[in-house]
C-alpha cells in the first residue's frame, strides 16, 4: 500500500470554496481502480493549510492510473485553481505501524 501525501496552502479567503469542490471532487478520486481510502484535514495554526492523505494500492495507481486518466482532469478543473504554490506530492510506504502506542508502558 501506497501513502499519497499532499500539503495544499489555499488562497487565503478561498477555504470554504474549496472544502464544497473538495467534496465533489472527493467521488472522483474514489472511482479510480486502485483507490482505497483518502481523507483531507485542516491545518490547526493555519487556516488556510490543509494536508491531503491518500491510501493506493500501488505507487502507479496514483501516478499513471489517476492522473493520466480523463477524471484527473475533472479534478483539476474543481481544485487546482485554489491551490497557492501547487501543492508537492509524495509518496510513503509502511516502514512501522503500532495501533495500541498509547497502551504501552515505558
Amino acid at each position: 500500500m501506497i501513502l499519497e501525501v499532499a500539503i495544499l496552502d489555499i488562497k487565503p479567503g478561498l477555504s470554504q470554496e474549496f472544502e464544497i469542490a473538495f467534496k465533489t471532487a472527493s467521488a472522483i478520486i474514489a472511482s479510480i481502480p486502485g483507490y482505497i481510502s483518502h481523507e483531507l484535514q485542516r491545518c490547526v495554526e493555519n487556516v488556510n493549510r490543509y494536508i491531503l492523505l491518500v491510501h493506493w494500492q500501488t505507487l502507479e495507481d496514483h501516478t499513471v492510473g489517476f492522473r493520466q486518466s480523463p477524471e484527473y482532469q475533472e479534478w483539476c478543473s474543481l481544485l487546482h485553481h485554489f491551490y497557492q504554490p501547487f501543492p508537492t506530492v509524495e509518496h510513503y510506504e509502511l516502514v512501522l505501524y503500532n495501533p495500541n502506542a498509547e497502551s504501552e508502558t515505558a
